[in-house]
């Protein structure tokens, strides 16, 4: 299944070239499933530590996160991005820490219309949650991952060290 989406012809929806919100909304629920993943091979109990990467390059992590929720998490994501506007930075994320993914999410969609596919890597106890998080985030940086957490714009803006 494929996980990009037709943009409707130049004068179609709320813009040209553009869906409309509950357009856009419809077509990611439809195809949910090929777009949320769980590849964690245990029972969906607890928190799930998720990344997030461009279909294309499913082993080049952009993000990680936390939800208890993956599938409603996802839909967030998307919703919080506003793919349905023109493009534009996204002023209206409130965190600057997460206007990279947010700008990344709406340069893929930019690309044919994909989306990003969420990949659930494991289960754990809510308790653990934040270390098992921030454990998944320095793994992938030691990979050199291009990450868009805010761990990540440290790391390149930290200078090496010999």
């Amino acid at each position: 299944m494929s996980t990009s989406f037709a943009l409707p012809e130049a004068g179609e929806g709320s813009g040209a070239g553009a869906l409309s919100a509950a357009a856009l909304a419809h077509q990611v629920r439809r195809r949910l499933d090929a777009l949320v993943c769980d590849d964690s091979g245990v029972a969906a109990e607890g928190v799930a530590l998720y990344t997030l990467a461009d279909p294309r390059e499913l082993s080049t992590v952009r993000y990680v996160g936390q939800t208890a929720a993956p599938r409603r998490r996802f839909l967030q994501h998307v919703r919080t991005a506003r793919l349905w506007l023109p493009d534009e930075r996204p002023w209206w994320v409130r965190s600057p820490r997460l206007r990279p993914l947010y700008g990344w999410i709406r340069e893929l969609f930019g690309e044919e219309g994909r989306l990003p596919v969420m990949v659930v890597t494991s289960w754990v106890e809510p308790a653990q949650a934040r270390v098992c998080e921030r454990s998944l985030i320095c793994a992938c940086l030691a990979r050199e991952q291009p990450l868009l957490n805010f761990e990540g714009e440290l790391r390149r803006r930290q200078p090496l060290l010999l």
